[in-house]
């Protein structure tokens, strides 16, 4: 359990297994961007699908960890994580598939919005939980799966959005059911993968140079105001009240 990398092939897998939600510690953040960069930086890698196994793909940092760590330091160390998680995927030297299933919540959406491409099973859904817990960011990420207006409607409110809606937005590939998932993922990456290796290489560095945001710089603005949160104790207010069971938040998904 943790994160698995499977390489030695054309597409590498990274799988993510932590359980009971996949709401990564600190230092899950920081394996999962090692492992993502590692098989980009293969020159046998042609693709890389990016999954996960148990309930959903993935809650969002561990809230239980930053509340039960005096100090900042899981909070300077989760925004760290996400941040080189995201980027990681982001600029891996070669296009990344999201298969997502179940929630992508918070940093779950960085993930996917950051993938070159997402596929999805019928039963997931995607949201920004956010503003319940105190916090901000990831918006940056949320914005490349769906249009401003329902970017700002789902950070305000909460909301989440279907695979379903996403898809006829067009930012989701593919939706198809859940034991499904794996092969729809490995069937595009395998395209991917039968292409010119070097030509590929350099679409993906090509299509990260002419996009109109700079989405490390935008995502780590967003998390100034994350730490603004903090710093006058919203943060820790909404946080305790998340993990106490006290927020009124349905289900257990980042608990």
């Amino acid at each position: 359990m943790g994160i698995t990398l499977h390489g030695g092939g054309p597409v590498a897998e990274v799988v993510v297994e932590v359980p009971p939600v996949n709401a990564l510690t600190v230092s899950g953040w920081f394996e999962l961007a090692r492992a993502v960069r590692e098989a980009g930086h293969d020159p046998g890698t042609r693709a890389v699908v990016l999954r996960a196994e148990g309930r959903g793909f993935n809650a969002g940092v561990d809230v239980k960890e930053m509340q039960a760590t005096p100090g900042h330091a899981a909070l300077v160390g989760a925004n760290r994580g996400c941040f080189a998680a995201f980027a990681a995927v982001y600029e891996c030297e070669v296009p990344v598939i999201a298969a997502v299933h179940g929630f992508c919540l918070g940093g779950g959406v960085g993930l996917a919005g950051n993938a070159d491409i997402v596929v999805a099973s019928e039963d997931a859904y995607f949201g920004l939980p956010e503003v319940d817990r105190g916090a901000l960011g990831a918006a940056t990420h949320l914005a490349r799966l769906v249009p401003q207006h329902l970017m700002r409607a789902m950070v305000y409110t909460c909301r989440n959005v279907t695979a379903a809606e996403l898809h006829a937005f067009g930012s989701v590939l593919e939706v198809v059911p859940r034991d499904k998932l794996r092969d729809a993922a490995f069937e595009v990456a395998s395209v991917i993968a039968g292409k010119d290796p070097y030509v590929i290489r350099r679409a993906k560095e090509s299509l990260n140079g002419i996009d109109p945001v700079d989405v490390r710089r935008s995502y780590r603005f967003e998390q100034g105001f994350t730490f603004e949160l903090n710093l006058m104790g919203a943060g820790d207010r909404h946080r305790e009240a998340f993990v106490s069971g006290t927020d009124g938040t349905p289900g257990e998904e980042g608990r």
